[in-house]
């Protein structure tokens, strides 16, 4: 009789940040420059890196497929969180709700594995130089690519399909600016269990695992560079690492805050505050860490406008002699 009364939800209603609606205008403005800056800064990275011979080793292709990721991440979150911001609140469909957060758990899937991946790399390079690229060769680059993508694709299937066969009987309000795991479970008046066991069984793969592995790899990195012999020599080695090593770190630190912390114990503004450090921030550190800390995407960079420049300068002498 409890079942029969009971009325399926088939929208959400997003709320944003209602405690800050005499500031929609300025937030709406600030997140559509942060998101344009993102596209703009990991698209510069992809034509660099697809460009530029000098940046045709494995680290900046995986760096150029993580530049991706982040492209996915907030394509997939950004303009709708725009919208719910400029109007104060906005409704989303069960199922699109699901994708959201689907594609949310793709990317970072994809950013954790790449990250593991990346590790690696710098692991063979510092730790066994004279074995590098007899390894690390463009062939195993591109199978660890191709099984990062494949892998993120495959795991998140097993938390959607169970989260698709979920009943919504109300309320329907999200207290928040994106389709989060948390906050979508806690509506649901079905059993969650398998859905929750599906999430604790993939967090092994795709976050324990490479955080382990990070760690052990740069554990041993660092043991290699204390025992070289000079200062400069230690310098030069980690800078090869130092921009790969700042991602992992912001990377790390969001994610351990946002889903190690006790979630019951947070209010919804901190959890949205620290939601926003990786769905919004993270996709734009990136770039930028790579631009300021690394100097061969500087030199492609430049070589890039210096090309451009004389190729402008070219074409107007060539209009001016033909006039």
């Amino acid at each position: 009789m409890f079942q029969e009364n009971q009325t399926t939800v088939t929208e959400f209603l997003l709320l944003g940040f209602p405690s800050l609606k005499t500031f929609n205008v300025a937030l709406f403005i600030l997140f559509l420059v942060i998101y344009i800056m993102t596209l703009g800064g990991n698209l510069l990275i992809i034509i660099l890196v697809s460009n530029s011979q000098s940046l045709k080793s494995p680290m900046y292709i995986f760096l150029c497929h993580l530049s991706l990721s982040d492209m996915l991440l907030t394509t997939n979150i950004a303009p709708n969180m725009l919208y719910v911001v400029l109007n104060g609140g906005g409704t989303i469909h069960v199922t699109g709700c699901i994708t959201q957060f689907y594609f949310y758990g793709i990317s970072t899937a994809v950013e954790t594995l790449l990250l593991t991946v990346m590790s690696l790399d710098r692991y063979l390079a510092i730790c066994n130089p004279l074995r590098y690229t007899s390894i690390m060769d463009f062939r195993l680059s591109l199978h660890l690519v191709t099984g990062t993508w494949l892998i993120a694709f495959l795991l998140m299937i097993f938390i959607v399909i169970p989260m698709c066969q979920l009943q919504f009987c109300g309320p329907h309000i999200i207290d928040h600016y994106f389709c989060d795991y948390d906050p979508l479970l806690e509506l649901s008046c079905s059993d969650t269990s398998i859905v929750k066991l599906g999430d604790f069984v993939i967090d092994i793969p795709v976050i324990l695992f490479p955080f382990v592995f990070i760690t052990f790899t740069y554990v041993s990195i660092s043991l290699t560079i204390l025992r070289i012999p000079s200062t400069t020599g230690k310098q030069k080695a980690f800078s090869t690492c130092s921009s790969h090593l700042a991602l992992v770190g912001t990377f790390y630190g969001t994610i351990i805050a946002i889903y190690m912390a006790p979630y019951g114990g947070q209010s919804f503004n901190v959890n949205k505050v620290l939601s926003l450090l990786y769905t919004v921030g993270t996709p734009l550190f990136n770039p930028v860490i790579y631009s300021l800390r690394n100097q061969e995407i500087k030199l492609a960079l430049r070589k890039c406008l210096y090309i451009r420049r004389s190729s402008s300068i070219k074409i107007k002498l060539n209009r001016e002699n033909n006039i």
